[in-house]
């Protein structure tokens, strides 16, 4: 399995990393446990969380995703196998981008994933008020510091980011070195055109987000009936209820058929091999559908297979 580049940090994540906002969530501790050990001993390396996971559940105040992934570390001894992404910015206790957060924040994320580096140190979102050179500057002390080993950027515009790597050339200060943005077969505006152009351009990992679009692409939705009582059934009738949904829909279940695989294997597949992502980001909630997962990694579209796909999703 080949690992990729994130952008320019020398940091390699294999092909799929591991999305943590389940962690004590719809996955309690000991399965997030069993969850994290099959994903690293399956030969993956990255896993992404946030400060703010989970703070939307009724009980949790955020933190929890790290503090799970935390003490895995710390009973595991398996910290040197995996890369740890986070990220600040988006929590209501430890909102924007000034300096001062920032400083915070990290110091917060080290103490609950009981680590002393963070691999990649990610705003969750853009911070319109406070000045770009005050963030990067933030982000670099911490570089220096050895506190986090490189920095990227989520939820943020191309021109934004492109504003935010001049400001970092212009001062001689650590960059963003990857952009976590929302892709997959049925969301491409985010990522084609503009942002991808800037990536290719500046050396940029690309490593979205919602790469099977709340569960759709797994392929489980196929009337109304089976969104009936499901918490995003709702995001996913308005998304992805359409004549375009459903023809990805039935392009991923020939493609499906014709490889040997899932579709939600197929749908990761396609993300893998296209040419502006380093890796998807998806989660899962038990061991079986993890391994499903993981086996898109291994799975090889063909050329045809990859542009019917992609012909459907446009």
């Amino acid at each position: 399995m080949r690992h990729r580049p994130l952008g320019r940090s020398g940091l390699l994540t294999a092909p799929l990393i591991f999305g943590g906002n389940v962690f004590g969530w719809t996955a309690d501790e000991a399965m997030s446990h069993r969850l994290l050990d099959a994903f690293i001993d399956g030969g993956f390396n990255a896993v992404d969380t946030a400060d703010v996971y989970s703070a939307w559940v009724p009980g949790h105040a955020g933190g929890e995703s790290e503090a799970v992934i935390g003490r895995w570390l710390k009973a595991s001894g398996k910290r040197d196998s995996v890369l740890v992404l986070t990220k600040v910015a988006m929590w209501p206790k430890r909102p924007g981008l000034s300096a001062a957060n920032i400083e915070a924040a990290v110091e917060e994320s080290l103490r609950r994933l009981q680590t002393d580096y963070i691999d990649l140190y990610q705003s969750h979102q853009d911070d319109a008020e406070t000045p770009q050179d005050e963030t990067l500057s933030a982000f670099d002390r911490l570089v220096q510091a050895g506190k986090v080993r490189a920095v990227g950027a989520s939820n943020v515009s191309p021109a934004r980011l492109k504003a935010s790597l001049d400001v970092s050339t212009a001062s001689g200060l650590a960059r963003y070195e990857t952009i976590q943005p929302k892709f997959n077969l049925v969301d491409r505006d985010q990522v084609e055109g503009a942002l991808a152009e800037l990536a290719n351009a500046e050396g940029l990992g690309i490593i979205p987000y919602y790469g099977l679009a709340a569960g759709f692409l797994t392929g489980k939705y196929r009337s109304e009936g089976d969104l009936e009582g499901r918490a995003r059934g709702r995001t996913i009738l308005r998304d992805y209820w359409n004549d375009k949904g459903r023809a990805v829909l039935a392009a991923l279940d020939e493609a499906a058929a014709a490889v040997g695989a899932s579709p939600a294997q197929v749908a990761l597949a396609w993300i893998m091999r296209h040419p502006s992502i380093t890796a998807p980001i998806a989660s899962a909630t038990t061991v079986e559908q993890l391994d499903d997962l993981m086996g898109a990694a291994r799975l090889d579209l063909p050329d045809d297979i990859w542009a019917t796909l992609d012909a459907a999703g446009r």
